[in-house]
């Protein structure tokens, strides 16, 4: 094949060469942690659950080679899980008796420094945008990092402290709102925290963490008001292996349509100009909005066929429009909307980011007001 002069073309084998040893070694680690999972845990697992774990290395791995900072991150995790899971020694009444868990390392202590972290990044990221700080916008920066380092371990302990509760309580910590909104929070900060790297700004940390925030402040509410953070037993639907793979795809979706929409908030004061001369230019926010809608539609379609062959599996049928069903119908029908206007007929400027911005309220109510205002097969999601 001959390529002009304005073409180029990388072999698969120029791409492995590319690695380093810490790229290597980093993929041998979770190849050899995989192994181990499967030698120790194995008997415990079905079919299922051996395949996801087994496609967990190569998937993580090349996360970790496009996104270098994973390679410290999951390392990192895990380590203060693991010592989180030491000092329980098997008993959950560890939680409130050993200093580390009290205050640091339990899920609940981890999740409220995992929220606290959230708002204190989104108020140094509003001061190195309107002081045009650079060091209040790396401040910024690295505490959201350390919520999400936290954030990450208080899921891995939950998941943990629901089986000292009772093997058949344990599962893994995405089946209901308290979990999810931690989901989502963390799903977001990590993408938005993606694009900073890979645009080398910071200026969009304002805006992303306002909606991180939010949903912190939900999380904190709902904790209080509900005791949400209480592990409970799964209701017999969610009693599947198809939630380990349907609930993170579909948020996915969720975080990433959440932080075009705030992009898209920045999109329009720019363009309007308002902090015009604080925020990246508009071709870079237009670059993001339409990268981080992509990468959700495709995660969301995934989720939405995965929810398909779920239900067929605990109520045999494939599709019964119930509300939560049919509302993320129309969250795919509105994405798939704006993505064909784009490619088809180069949807830009304020259409496509007043646009996005809708997207994010009828993606609101698909995800929280399905379950404040209606009811129907998912109704174990209320509030």
């Amino acid at each position: 094949m001959q390529l002009t002069s304005t073409e180029t073309y990388t072999r698969p084998d120029g791409y492995f060469r590319r690695l380093s040893a810490i790229d290597w070694l980093f993929g041998a680690g979770l190849l050899a942690a995989v192994l181990f999972a499967l030698n120790r845990y194995g008997a415990h697992m079905d079919i299922y659950e051996k395949v996801i774990l087994f496609l967990a290395a190569p998937t993580f791995a090349a996360l970790g080679w496009h996104f270098k900072a994973v390679r410290w991150l999951m390392p990192l995790v895990a380590a203060l899980s693991l010592l989180a899971i030491a000092q329980y020694g098997g008993a959950l009444d560890m939680a409130n008796k050993r200093f580390l868990l009290k205050y640091m390392l339990s899920s609940q202590s981890a999740i409220l420094w995992m929220s606290a972290l959230f708002v204190f990044s989104t108020v140094f990221y509003w001061i190195g945008l309107l002081a045009r700080s650079p060091s209040g916008a790396s401040i910024g920066s690295k505490l959201c990092w350390a919520a999400v380092v936290l954030g990450f371990t208080g899921m891995m302990v939950r998941w943990y402290e629901s089986y000292l509760i009772g093997s058949d309580v344990g599962h893994i910590p995405v089946s209901n709102l308290y979990e999810v909104f931690i989901l989502f929070s963390m799903i977001t900060a990590l993408f938005y925290l993606y694009y900073e790297q890979h645009y080398k700004t910071r200026q969009l940390g304002a805006f992303v963490l306002l909606i991180i925030t939010a949903a912190v402040g939900f999380l904190l509410w709902y904790t209080v008001a509900r005791d949400a953070a209480d592990i409970q037993p799964l209701v017999p639907a969610l009693q599947s292996w198809w939630m380990k793979i349907h609930v993170p795809a579909n948020f996915i979706g969720y975080g990433t349509f959440a932080l075009a929409a705030m992009v898209a908030v920045a999109y329009l004061l720019k363009s309007h100009g308002i902090l015009a001369d604080r925020l990246p230019a508009l071709d870079v926010l237009d670059d993001v909005m339409y990268k981080a809608i992509s990468v959700g539609f495709a995660f969301f379609t995934v989720a939405t066929i995965l929810g398909a062959l779920w239900a067929a599996d605990a109520w045999g049928g494939y599709w019964s429009w119930d509300p939560k069903e049919t509302w993320a119908l129309i969250v795919w029908l509105n994405y798939a909307a704006w993505l064909h206007m784009r490619l088809m007929a180069g949807l830009r400027g304020r259409a496509a980011a007043w646009w996005a911005v809708v997207g994010l309220l009828v993606t609101t109510f698909a995800f929280l007001g399905v379950n404040m205002f209606l009811s129907g097969l998912h109704s174990y999601g209320k509030l």
